[in-house]
């Protein structure tokens, strides 16, 4: 045998394998470069920086952020978590990949309440929720309904007015905090439910405990969400989160059963416009546009809960806020006390028609939702397919929080951004509605909140009467920079209120 002919035989299996090299080679996958990390502890991954004792969740992020960049990926617990800290990566979120998350993460654990209140902000994404969406669209805040509800809000807003005046004249302090979510309250609760705290069955103050207690249980952590199951559920069986949540999820069953039984009654006296329970209860009945997302009374419970979680605190949260950044800037005061005064003269009180003659209370609100978002974590998604977020790669099952306080505060688009300037709205394009990315107080693309409409116009009305009616005074001997302007600490909650209550003489304006 010859050389050549050796040589041939020993290299024909490599021959023969270059194909099989070059098509494995071909259909190799690129590495994945995922977002930077923190480090992480065994079994708990980043929760110990999440939950920081001390300070808010959404600093605790942002500040995280300042070190690991605005894509940022954390562990907690088992699950995989996405924190966004600027625009753009907002943008490519809610925008670009919005189909790709726009779903929510289902609860494995104890968090999840009997018939599953999480309908319509919480439900996960698919033929059901674009159902609800649809209602809640269409039917529960379209610009007609909410003109519907402008009786109550006056006569709300008019009694909370009138109540202030009541205490003015002994030249006392005036708790702002309490006023602005009892107003909130009872305007929720008519709108909603067709009649007023004095008329039901649930004591005001025990209402609004058993809804922060839920809104902590949607917001907080339970052991079954973020540890395997069983382990996860022991622990809850043994903290007593899950006697809690039985306990809070029977208190709201048995009472909104019977506000829908007492809408059910025979001869109940028709009301001029519909509440939200009966607009829901004549859906329940006709089931029209429905197919496989049949709604019943268990479902429209859960809506209930999602209306009063985003109905009370979130627009007394931003009034609060306002009042109290006016207080510490009384040239601000008065500017916008001037504008609401020289448009409404001597009528006495401002109505909702007057609002939008004030541009100035609007650039007010604006500037309130941007420094101090009532909710500054945007509402969790999860993602279901996955996508690129500025270079990065995100797989399927992640959480993905948006810290809209950061993205808010972002000196690349806001010019002194700690500062509170309403002005810097005069002329901007910049809007809440979910086309600017930095700014999203109501979130964005498909999750974005169906209620701006009226929210807006419930803040605007609250607001611009309490600068209409009254001049604002700080207590005896406080001077405007000891107004504490710290937020909320301690329990995980979805929205974030100022720490400690707002207390103003008010001064009756007589014209």
């Amino acid at each position: 045998m010859g050389l050549n002919t050796l040589l041939q035989i020993l290299w024909l299996p490599f021959l023969l394998l270059l194909p099989l090299l070059l098509l494995l080679n071909k259909n190799k996958k690129p590495p994945k470069h995922y977002p930077p990390s923190p480090p992480k502890l065994p079994i708990i991954g980043n929760l110990h920086q999440f939950t920081q004792s001390g300070s808010s969740p959404h600093q605790n992020l942002w500040r995280l952020s300042k070190k690991f960049g605005p894509v940022m990926l954390l562990h907690l617990g088992r699950i995989p978590t996405l924190v966004i800290s600027s625009a753009e990566a907002a943008k490519q979120v809610l925008k670009d990949n919005d189909l790709n998350c726009c779903s929510r993460p289902s609860s494995s654990g104890s968090r999840k309440l009997t018939y599953n209140y999480l309908d319509m902000g919480f439900a996960p994404y698919g033929e059901y929720w674009r159902e609800i969406r649809k209602i809640c669209v269409l039917e529960l805040f379209s610009v007609k309904r909410v003109h519907s509800y402008r009786a109550i809000r006056e006569e709300e807003v008019a009694k909370m007015i009138s109540s202030i005046s009541k205490e003015s004249a002994s030249n006392s302090c005036v708790d702002l905090t309490e006023k602005l979510f009892a107003v909130m309250g009872s305007i929720a609760f008519r709108v909603i439910l067709g009649t007023s705290f004095e008329g039901s069955s649930f004591e005001h103050d025990r209402f609004h405990q058993v809804l922060h207690e839920v809104e902590i249980m949607l917001a907080g952590f339970t052991a079954a969400d973020f540890f395997p199951s069983k382990i996860g559920y022991l622990i809850d069986r043994i903290s007593g989160k899950q006697r809690q949540f039985e306990r809070v999820s029977g208190e709201l069953h048995r009472f909104f059963q019977q506000v829908i039984d007492d809408h059910l009654k025979p001869g109940r006296i028709q009301q001029e416009h519909d509440d939200i329970v009966g607009v829901l209860l004549k859906i329940v009945k006709e089931q029209t546009g429905f197919g496989a997302a049949h709604l019943g009374h268990d479902n429209i419970k859960a809506l209930l809960v999602n209306l009063f979680l985003g109905g009370i605190d979130t627009g007394a949260i931003t009034m609060l806020w306002a009042m109290a950044e006016l207080a510490k800037n009384p040239r601000l005061m008065k500017k916008a006390q001037d504008e609401v005064r020289s448009v409404v003269g001597n009528k006495g009180n401002v109505s909702e028609s007057d609002t939008e003659e004030l541009p100035y209370l609007k650039m007010i609100v604006k500037e309130s939702l941007r420094l101090h978002p009532p909710a500054p974590l945007i509402l969790p998604r999860e993602t279901m397919a996955p996508f690129k977020v500025l270079g990065y790669d995100v797989e399927p099952k992640t959480l993905v929080m948006i810290n809209d306080w950061a993205i808010s505060r972002d000196p690349e688009f806001w010019k002194d951004p700690e500062e509170f300037i309403p002005e810097r709205f005069d002329g901007s394009s910049v809007d809440f509605k979910g086309q600017h990315f930095e700014f999203l107080p109501f979130g964005a693309g498909r999750r974005v909140c169906p209620g701006i409409y009226m929210a807006t116009t419930t803040v605007e009305l609250g607001l611009a009467n309490l600068l209409y009616s009254f001049d604002w005074k700080l207590p005896e001997g406080m001077k405007e920079e000891d107004i504490n302007m710290e937020e909320t600490t301690g329990e995980l909650a979805l929205t974030i209120s100022k720490k400690t209550a707002l207390n103003l003489v008010p001064v009756k304006f007589s014209g």
